[in-house]
């Protein structure tokens, strides 16, 4: 056995563990139980879970512990322990989708996904926390308020909050999450992580509870572009019946993390840099990411995307209305039971105007062709995931101003936004940090199906920079 101690496993890299589990080093069964202990230790702090899945995962350990035994090792995410949101059905295991609605239902199926994860024979820690039904900016969470390990009076992310807190603060080697309008990339920036918005199609979203059909996508969030690469590498696939999954071969994303950006392209979108009116901090964090990558010898460009500025208010108001359309009939009967920011939210966009989803619309086509325009002249698209560090937790439900209605479209969503109108892969790494020590970000965009070579780039950079491997200062 290894001479590591117990305390110190959930702090090992998935690929680090992997191969300690690989070689009976390490048994699942040990693993799982340091991240049980330091769950019950510390996730009192962060509210990261709403269901631990005790039982269940020292079953599913044990069962990894004798297949590795007998030779029947599956892989790099066997007897791995890790959590999804709690929007992803788990049979047989409470699934709440954050909400009080949902409090007491039990699928009688797995996602897709959490299915795959089991196939590679990962261990099911629990289930994590969410905005309510995966819409964002819940101010009542059921399960207790989601919190930022970085800061624990500082939002970890929204709408995986969880996924993003439990994985910041080593309460599960690595997470599935899920991204609408920027909320694997959101939390991931928030939190010190690497997020995967993947291309949409790519992993199947049968047995997730949708917001929006044509942008809902799961991806990972993780401590590095190497475990995304081996999380993503499990999920990723055609399911021939989910009628918006991509056919095609899965490509092998650990192989294709190595290569380096020498001869690369990357474009820095000069609205969301030069012109993006950050705070000079950020900007510099930024600058200076953007120039490790030319030390690498990546070729450096300024790209310009003007109509990405109507990205927020394009994402928020399809976002809207399709999750207005999920939640029409149940509106009609139990509106008071939803979290007030939720209703109002639905509400708002039941009354929206027809003409304003089909102008939206409209905006969406000539962002993805400028975006795809762009593409076409740099391999990849470099930006601040967000313009801040992790906001305080609010305080209070509601609305302030208009000023406040409008910093919620076109604050962070402006900086996630395009893409995923465009359905786009986009990546979050972490890349510095504030001087009130909070992570920075920087987003890193591609061309459909280039998700590999966005943790090809991701990949690259951190293995020249450390941001991605400190610790939060979290009271253990």
């Amino acid at each position: 056995m290894t001479s590591i101690q117990r305390s110190e496993l959930p702090f090992l890299s998935v690929a680090e563990l992997g191969r300690l589990i690989r070689t009976g080093e390490v048994s699942p069964v040990e693993a799982t139980e340091a991240f049980l202990e330091r769950i019950d230790r510390i996730d009192g702090q962060v509210n990261s879970y709403i269901t631990v899945c005790r039982e269940e995962a020292r079953q599913a350990a044990r069962e990894a512990e004798q297949a590795i035994a007998a030779g029947q090792y599956r892989g790099p995410l066997h007897g791995i322990p890790v959590a999804v949101k709690d929007q992803f059905d788990t049979a047989g295991i409470r699934t709440t989708y954050g909400s009080a609605l949902e409090w007491d239902h039990v699928p009688n199926e797995d996602a897709v996904v959490v299915a795959k994860l089991k196939e590679a024979g990962a261990v099911l820690l629990g289930k994590l926390n969410l905005s309510e039904f995966a819409l964002g900016e819940s101010f009542h969470h059921p399960a207790g308020q989601p919190r930022n390990p970085w800061d624990l009076s500082r939002n970890p992310g929204i709408s995986s909050s969880g996924s993003a807190a439990a994985t910041a603060a080593f309460l599960c080697a690595s997470a599935l999450a899920e991204d609408t309008g920027g909320s694997t990339r959101i939390p991931a920036a928030w939190s010190g992580l690497t997020g995967l918005r993947p291309t949409w199609g790519l992993v199947s979203r049968r047995g997730v509870a949708g917001v929006s059909w044509s942008m809902d996508t799961v991806g990972p969030i993780t401590h590095s572009a190497e475990d995304c690469a081996l999380t993503f590498q499990a999920i990723a696939g055609h399911d021939p019946q989910d009628p918006y999954s991509w056919s095609g071969p899965v490509p092998d994303y650990a192989r294709e993390l190595q290569g380096g950006v020498d001869g690369m392209r990357v474009g820095v979108l000069r609205e969301k840099v030069a012109e993006g009116g950050l705070e000079p901090q950020v900007r510099q964090v930024i600058e200076s990411a953007v120039a490790q990558l030319g030390e690498l010898g990546a070729t450096v460009q300024e790209v310009s995307i003007p109509i990405v500025e109507n990205a927020g208010a394009v994402s928020k108001c399809i976002t809207d209305m399709d999750g207005a359309a999920v939640h029409y009939e149940r509106l009609k009967t139990r509106i008071a039971e939803y979290d007030h920011n939720t209703r109002v939210r639905l509400l708002t966009a039941i009354l929206t105007p027809a003409q304003a989803l089909y102008k939206a619309q409209k905006v969406r086509t000539l962002i993805r062709q400028a975006v795809l325009e762009a593409l076409d002249e740099v391999d990849v698209i470099v930006l601040p995931t967000s313009p801040t560090g992790a906001p305080l937790l609010p305080t209070e439900a509601g609305i302030k101003s208009q000023d406040d209605a409008r910093s919620r479209i076109s604050g962070v969503r402006n900086f996630t936004g395009a893409f995923n109108v465009a359905n786009l892969p986009a990546l979050s790494i972490p890349c510095g940090f504030t001087e009130d020590n909070l992570p920075l970000s920087l987003q890193i965009v591609g061309k459909p199906m280039a998700d590999g070579l966005l943790m090809r780039v991701a990949h690259a950079y951190q293995q020249v920079t450390d941001w991605h491997s400190r610790r939060p200062p979290l009271g253990d």
